[in-house]
């Protein structure tokens, strides 16, 4: 059942996710060559908590850390540890955070240092996919909609697309109605409602589209181990369209980035 939330309710989960926001844009200087995931989330859990909020990820189904640290061949759900990153890796950093009893949800792949141009441009389709399925959640389309764009923007560039892992509904709870699939068909699946608040997450491969997991039962990775993208926005619609909660503003300001692509999802 999708749970629709009040325009009160919508500005506190704003504020849940620019928790997220602030995070991930604290975090952007701090990936470089040499730096450890177990040292980065760290500084998430200090950095989540000194906003009086509490790390969203952090014993959720029982799950070890503040961050979900997947680098390269690994999608998401990777546990931090002493690796230190280096020179050509990319790193996804997925982050969760509750403030006024509310979750915020997102994430960003970084790139250590200079990165191979086949992995850049699967970074850039895959944040470009991102805002094409954001388009569609609007009154009038369904969840079908918004999978439908997400996988032909992307497979249209020879890319997997993920099928096991899902974008979510989120409220006082991670994981609400509906599933956001980054495939699916134009015109099925639940409709969308004024209200609703949502993460859209593609998770999209280089190679294959299937999956594995590791044997401590959280990571997945790539079957063929060839590099996988992920970037995610919490949305909620307003007045029948999509508006972010969540923003790459804090990333992009600590990375010196110029970009307008998230002008149109805002008031």
């Amino acid at each position: 059942m999708i749970i629709p939330k009040s325009k009160e309710e919508i500005e506190l989960m704003r504020e849940a996710a620019l928790v997220v926001s602030k995070t991930l844009g604290m975090l952007a200087s701090e990936v470089k060559p040499g730096v450890t995931t177990l040292y980065l989330d760290k500084l998430a859990e200090d950095f989540i908590r000194e906003q009086g909020a509490i790390p969203g990820f952090l014993g959720l189904y029982d799950f070890p850390n503040t961050l979900c640290m997947s680098p390269n061949a690994q999608i998401v759900h990777g546990i931090p540890n002493d690796t230190p990153l280096k020179e050509g890796d990319i790193i996804s950093i997925d982050c969760g955070a509750i403030k006024h009893d509310f979750y915020g949800d997102h994430a960003y792949t970084f790139a250590v240092g200079e990165i191979a141009p086949e992995v850049e441009k699967l970074l850039k389709i895959t944040k470009e996919s991102l805002y094409v399925g954001i388009r569609e959640l609007k009154i009038g389309k369904r969840v079908g909609d918004v999978g439908y764009a997400i996988q032909q923007y992307c497979e249209a560039h020879g890319y997997g697309v993920v099928r096991e892992l899902v974008g979510h509904g989120l409220g006082k709870t991670m994981h609400e109605d509906p599933e956001m699939p980054n495939y699916g068909r134009r015109g099925r699946g639940k409709k969308f409602v004024e209200g609703m608040t949502v993460a859209i997450e593609p998770m999209i491969n280089l190679g294959t589209k299937r999956i594995e997991q590791l044997k401590d039962g959280w990571t997945i990775l790539t079957k063929d181990r060839k590099p996988s993208a992920h970037f995610e926005h919490d949305v909620a619609i307003v007045n029948g369209k999509p508006e972010l909660l969540s923003t790459f503003a804090y990333i992009y300001e600590a990375l010196g980035i110029e970009s307008d692509e998230e002008d149109e999802f805002r008031v």
